[in-house]
């Protein structure tokens, strides 16, 4: 039961003037703007886009502005710019194979038709500090020291491990606006195979069927969710989920509360062109680009008597440049599947209920941060019986009567 708060609206307002200050901190130090956040935050912005549900980069950075940083309620402030918005249709569906690459990479093959693109990462350095960059003597876009990263490995360079890349003729992507290619440098392939779609191509991965008739994927942001939930409720769900309870989540399935290893197949993270059919029109029109990050787990499955052994699959998908949102989204997935492939639904990461309804942090901050408004009739009723249960037990001990369970 929640209790109207009356009165305080001068205290109320006061607060708003004192978050004005935190936010601002010290007027001696230049204000940051949005565009800065944009461009240096990049990360946080697509966890806002994410969380927020919504492709904005520059709407997330001013989120995370007027946040003080704080995520979660950037991507609140996300949200409930999102419902303000009108709805004019949906696109048609990007297609990944085609994404301009700034990065990919697999742990199943060496050797994958385009080359490996190590691109953006810090999967290569020594997480030690860059001292260079607390007073603004080294340019942020120039290459990491080789102490904290190695030549050729750091921020926008490519590294071809796979020395069988064959050369294309496409027109390379220009990619993130520091990023420089060195001499003699070959193009990236405007086309790249999914590596899952290198395994189907043999039979030995799970197939990608849609369901009967292809019907439009369900909107969770306009109906209400039921359970079991399919897939497409699934992976919107946890397109928008937060980060981290995924991360928990995914790890959970991996040591003590499931059993699995599996590889990653591919994570690709690059531009892809967004197209929409006006009804006026009838065919297509380019939108623009936008920047995904997308991962496919390849996991071990056991066949049957109607199907032979292959792999089966876990897809994560999100805004940005978020491969850890996207990996731990497809280990999920992977284990949601349970009930398609006939498993015991035995941990946490397998009940859909409990991943859907607690990923969510917008709401799940709401719930847990209303305990801070006022409980107060709410606790006095609580507070009276507390002492009415304890006048009753010491007139029980004065009169050496038997002490029911304090549960009763």
């Amino acid at each position: 039961m929640y209790v109207a708060v009356k009165g305080g609206e001068a205290a109320i307002l006061a607060t708003h003037d004192l978050v004005a200050e935190a936010r601002r901190g010290d007027e001696a130090v230049p204000e940051i703007s949005v565009a800065q956040i944009r461009e240096q935050q990049g990360l946080a912005c697509a966890r806002v886009m994410n969380e927020g549900s919504l492709y904005d980069a520059d709407l997330a950075a001013l989120a995370l502005k007027q946040a003080q940083g704080d995520v979660i309620e950037a991507a609140f402030l996300m949200r409930a710019y999102r419902t303000t918005l009108p709805r004019f249709g949906s696109s048609e569906p990007v297609d990944t194979a085609r994404m301009a690459i700034r990065r990919r990479v697999s742990a199943t093959y060496k050797d994958l038709p385009g080359g490996q693109v190590l691109g953006p990462t810090y999967d290569y350095t020594h997480r030690l500090f860059d001292f260079g960059l607390m007073d603004g003597e080294r340019d942020a876009g120039s290459p990491l020291p080789p102490a904290c990263g190695g030549e050729g490995l750091g921020m926008g360079g490519r590294a071809e491990l796979a020395s069988t890349s064959k050369p294309v003729n496409s027109p390379p992507h220009p990619g993130p606006p520091h990023r420089k290619r060195g001499e003699g440098e070959e193009p990236l392939a405007s086309h790249m195979p999914r590596v899952p779609d290198i395994l189907g191509a043999e039979g030995l991965m799970e197939p990608e069927v849609p369901p009967d008739g292809d019907p439009r994927p369900f909107d969770l942001t306009r109906e209400p969710v039921s359970f079991p939930a399919d897939r497409d409720v699934r992976l919107q769900s946890m397109a928008r989920g937060d980060e981290g309870f995924l991360l928990g989540l995914g790890y959970s399935v991996q040591r003590g509360f499931g059993n699995s290893h599996p590889f990653v197949g591919e994570i690709r993270v690059g531009e892809v062109s967004v197209e929409f059919v006006p009804e006026e029109l009838g065919f297509a029109v380019d939108l623009g680009e936008i920047t995904l990050t997308e991962c496919q787990m390849v996991n071990q499955f056991q066949g049957s008597k109607e199907v032979a052994p292959q792999f089966t699959r876990g897809y994560g998908l999100a805004f940005g440049h978020a491969e850890r949102k996207a990996m731990s989204m497809s280990l999920v997935d992977r284990a949601l599947k349970c009930r398609e492939f006939g498993e015991a639904a035995t941990y946490p990461a397998q009940q859909d209920e409990f991943v859907l309804y607690h990923s969510d942090n917008v709401e799940a901050a709401g719930f847990v941060e209303h305990l801070k408004l006022p409980h107060y009739v709410d606790f006095q009723g609580e507070l009276d019986l507390i002492r009415r249960i304890r006048r009753e037990r010491e007139a029980r001990l004065a009169k050496d009567e038997p002490l029911q369970e304090a549960a009763e």
